[in-house]
């Protein structure tokens, strides 16, 4: 078992810990014989039903299946799966064995943590042995071969050994050739106004004759590139927000070198967006600066405005959280992956080179949904032969960047595994940092199938913050929920009318909250900017790019985003 083997090989080959904590699971199935006795009688039930709803099949009779089928799940849409009852069978006992390994994982159940990697690691083997990630069992797969005289087989083998031997077996999911960093992504016209060395300040030119007074500053996460704020034309929030008149500045984070290899968490916040919001506010002329940041980069921004505080220092106008976690108590699935025994093993992991690869962690995300962002391509790409789609979202996805070891543990352990932050126990340069003495208005986004930060855990950010805070709840997932211009298929829910200037009493609980939400057509961007434009000051002209102190170092994207 790999808890057995030394500690650098298992974090190297074992890094969340699922083996032991499934064998700790089978432990505790094997002494409770009535437990799989009854989950085994179940799957035996569920098989014997089988024959005959595919005999109805064959009859083309009505039939319910004794396995509904989720309609989330995209992998069995073909009509074969449905029409034919010899696949209808092959898909009902895969759905049956499926159901039969979440029976048997309850049957050991005893343990949150063990229980739940166990159950990843259940779903993660019998999703690997889908019938439709078999070439000879997947309708789809036959049918497209039939149609290519066999061509999109030999594609696809070919496809695949690139695949193996220049990525390791990750199959390819974007064709990021078709995208130009400067023309089809980070696209909108701006200039490095600053650069240190952690980020780079882009500050944006204006889009309309005058603009409000407080300026934005955008905090992306560190752990990705910075342009998913400014993806393409069109879509883009920093295009977004220069149109709704406000003067707009972004954070380009450095790919870390070896000189960075002993930066910290407190680096970060002092070097990062300390430092932007300094040359922000010098070459606006402002005393505010109106922050909005994304997941991680929340929790930073959020970390400063506290820090801020502690100071007295009432530099931040208002803070825009976008998917982000400030009370890690329930963190959902990234709870898997933030447990004592990981992080000791992230900690070995980045001891070697000092960084925590960004391959690696874009890796262990996939893991969590890897039907959609994994065996999704082992059919398409490997077994069709079809060339990846010019996905603007997935070719930012595929542009990783390097985490600073020691950073990215300490990161881990204060907020998601000791949730010093939400505690009031986190301490910062010296001071400690209170979440309710940050006295500005908050807006929270959460997307409804965020799979990294769950709506209902962002929720928890209305208890914590001083001044007031406004709820939306958006359509999409954790990157679409960001990347969310407005159109006929975004919605978003808040209570209280659209973008008010009003402060109704949230309750303190997420289900209690959606009870009383209303649910708009069109996306929250619309939303935050009636709610930010009110908090925003008067109009101005535009402030011009740069100041003496803070010259125009060149054109934006700049040149850490394309490190």
């Amino acid at each position: 078992m790999l808890e057995r083997l030394p500690n650098s090989l298992a974090a190297r080959l074992d890094p969340l810990g699922w083996s032991g904590a499934t064998a700790a699971v089978a432990g505790r199935a094997v002494r409770n014989p009535a437990g799989v006795a009854a989950a085994t009688g179940r799957w035996a039930s569920r098989m014997a039903r089988i024959p005959v709803a595919s005999a109805q099949v064959m009859a083309e009779r009505e039939v319910t299946p004794p396995m509904p089928l989720d309609p989330r799940d995209r992998r069995f849409d073909s009509a074969a799966w449905h029409d034919n009852p010899a696949f209808f069978a092959l898909r009902q006992s895969y759905l049956a064995t499926s159901a039969y390994l979440d029976d048997l994982v309850d049957a050991g159940a005893g343990d949150p943590l063990e229980d739940g990697k166990a159950r990843k690691l259940a779903h993660l083997l019998v999703d690997l042995c889908a019938p439709t990630n078999i070439p000879v069992t997947n309708p789809a797969v036959l049918v497209r071969a039939f149609e290519t005289g066999g061509a999109s087989v030999v594609r696809g083998s070919r496809l695949a050994a690139q695949d193996l031997l220049r990525r390791g077996g990750r199959p390819l999911k974007v064709d990021r050739d078709a995208f130009v960093l400067g023309a089809d992504l980070a696209a909108t016209p701006g200039k490095v106004v600053f650069r240190n060395d952690l980020i780079e300040l882009i500050q944006y030119e204006p889009r309309t004759a005058e603009v409000h007074e407080t300026p934005v500053l955008i905090n992306p996460p560190w752990i990705n590139k910075y342009y998913v704020a400014d993806l393409a034309p069109g879509r883009s929030f920093v295009e977004w927000a220069l149109g709704q008149g406000r003067s707009v500045f972004a954070i380009s984070y450095r790919n870390p070198d070896e000189s960075m290899r002993d930066a910290t968490f407190e680096d970060y916040l002092q070097c990062g967006p300390r430092a932007a919001v300094d040359a922000v506010a010098e070459i606006c002329g402002s005393d505010r600066v109106d922050l909005v940041a994304i997941c991680a980069g929340g929790a930073l921004a959020t970390m400063l405005a506290a820090y801020l505080a502690a100071g007295g220092e009432g530099r931040i106008g208002t803070l825009t959280l976008i998917n982000t976690l400030l009370d890690y108590s329930e963190p959902g699935e990234m709870g898997f992956m933030t447990d004592p025994e990981t992080l000791e093993r992230v900690e070995i992991r980045t001891g070697a080179t000092g960084f925590l690869a960004g391959q690696d962690l874009g890796d262990t995300f996939d893991l969590l949904r890897a039907n959609d962002l994994i065996f999704n391509y082992w059919v398409s790409r490997w077994m069709q032969g079809e060339r990846p789609d010019a996905f603007d979202i997935l070719a930012w996805n595929e542009d990783s960047i390097r985490i600073p070891g020691a950073m990215h543990c300490d990161y881990l352990r204060t907020l998601y595994r000791d949730n010093q932050l939400a505690k009031g126990e986190l301490e910062m340069g010296g001071r400690t940092l209170s979440l309710g003495a940050v006295g500005c208005d908050t807006y929270v986004v959460g997307a409804i199938n965020d799979h990294i930060v769950p709506w209902e855990s962002s929720y928890a950010t209305v208890g914590l913050m001083g001044g007031e805070v406004r709820f939306a709840l958006s359509n999409g997932g954790h990157i679409a929920g960001i990347v969310n211009p407005p159109g006929d298929r975004s919605w978003h829910e808040v209570v209280g009318g659209p973008g008010a200037d009003e402060h109704p009493v949230l309750p303190a609980d997420a289900a209690a909250w959606r009870d009383a939400a209303e649910r708009h057509r069109g996306s929250w961007w619309e939303d935050w900017a009636s709610w930010s434009s009110v908090r925003a000051g008067a109009m101005r002209k535009p402030p011009r790019m740069g100041s003496e102190h803070h010259p125009v170092l060149g054109e934006a994207p700049g040149t850490y985003v394309r490190e």
